[in-house]
């Protein structure tokens, strides 16, 4: 059995959007990309480094599969990111065919739960998903996400991609690990720990 693992960088009202850039994505006229920036500082590259470390393979929806094979080939240098990233499968979940260029990528289509149900029963390393934000929402829908590991900013932006929406199943979760940065971004990583439970105060 492998590990969905979900790494997202979110705001404190949600946004997963476009964190990297400008350009990252722009759909539905959002004008806040590139909102991590300003954080960023050695302990995220702490965290990243140990994140990166381990043994994985990477799950992508389409969009952040075009981002990531557009830029990681080309940038070796970044050796923390761009060695592991070249080097792991990518499987790219899509409902239509397309090209796949960056070497070690498979395609994901069809009955792309049935098939993500089927990858994730399989042997190999844990499957981390960065970005995505289509795809979370039918891992969360499909409670196929064994561990969150989120990086939560000190901004509100009010508009944009979230990462938890309406129809995703609910769920607990148990706080494995945390820090916080000197910039205010709080790194969590929290383990599915069964169902809601409920009661009186």
């Amino acid at each position: 059995m492998r590990k969905i693992v979900v790494l997202t960088f979110i705001t404190l009202d949600g946004v997963m959007q476009a964190p990297g850039g400008p350009e990252e994505d722009t759909s539905n006229n959002f004008k806040y990309g590139g909102w991590q920036a300003p954080y960023a500082d050695e302990h995220l590259m702490q965290v990243m480094t140990k994140q990166l470390s381990e043994p994985f393979d990477l799950l992508l929806g389409r969009k952040t599969y075009d981002i990531f094979a557009g830029y990681w080939p080309n940038h070796p240098e970044i050796e923390v990111v761009a060695t592991p990233f070249n080097k792991c499968t990518k499987y790219v979940v899509s409902h239509n065919e397309i090209d796949l260029p960056w070497k070690g990528s498979e395609l994901i289509t069809g009955d792309v739960v049935a098939r993500l149900k089927e990858l994730k029963a399989g042997n190999g390393p844990m499957l981390q998903v960065h970005g995505s934000g289509n795809l979370v929402q039918t891992l969360l829908k499909n409670d196929l996400v064994d561990e969150l590991w989120l990086k939560t900013y000190p901004i509100i932006l009010g508009s944009g991609k979230k990462l938890f929406t309406d129809g995703i199943k609910p769920a607990a979760f148990e706080l494995m690990e945390s820090s916080i940065s000197p910039n205010g971004v709080i790194f969590a990583n929290y383990k599915r720990a069964g169902d809601v439970q409920t009661g009186s105060m």
